[in-house]
């Protein structure tokens, strides 16, 4: 019975093994003469000011938390690959009211990217033309405690994106 139940677990084992199952985190599909990766400043097509800042930064620390790359700003300073990124648009709108006052209550902000990485032959590695990323934030009704929650919302959504981009790079998806 136990040879039987080990045969089981080996023809169990290398099946998994062979049908490419693997944990999230354990395959990188960056070529492994990638040592060294570029994250200039993200452009900014959009009319949010600041907004490309926060999303390269989130995008560097991210790949700084989460890679065993080596970031920097410039692709001459040595770079094997380079990632790009534009925003292409942000939008700012209601989604609910105060029945009361007729103002806002809630808000959603949405920012969309545009994102190549290639290496530095220019051989495209990881390409996605259209991400959008989503956050909600609730609008204080009491104006003595107002504060705009606009920064901390996008700051929340720029690590969002900066999360799924880095494991679809390292984890090609």
């Amino acid at each position: 019975m136990r040879s039987a139940a080990a045969l089981l677990l080996a023809l169990v084992s290398s099946l998994a093994v062979g049908c490419g199952y693997h944990t999230a985190g354990h395959v990188v599909t960056v070529p492994a003469d990638v040592h060294t990766i570029a994250i200039p400043a993200f452009v900014n097509a959009s009319q949010s000011y600041r907004v490309e800042q926060i999303l390269t930064a989130a995008v560097i620390h991210e790949f700084n938390l989460r890679s065993p790359y080596h970031v920097v700003y410039d692709p001459a300073q040595g770079a094997d690959a380079t990632l790009r990124g534009t925003v292409t648009g942000t939008s700012v709108f209601p989604t609910t009211y105060d029945s009361q006052t007729g103002r806002a209550s809630s808000v959603q902000v949405a920012v969309s990217m545009s994102v190549i990485f290639a290496s530095k032959n220019g051989k495209v590695l990881y390409q996605n033309p259209a991400y959008t990323f989503r956050d909600n934030y609730e609008v204080s009704q009491d104006l003595n405690s107002f504060f705009q929650e606009d920064t901390p919302t996008l700051q929340r959504l720029s690590r969002e994106f900066a999360r799924t981009l880095v494991s679809n790079i390292l984890e090609g998806y």
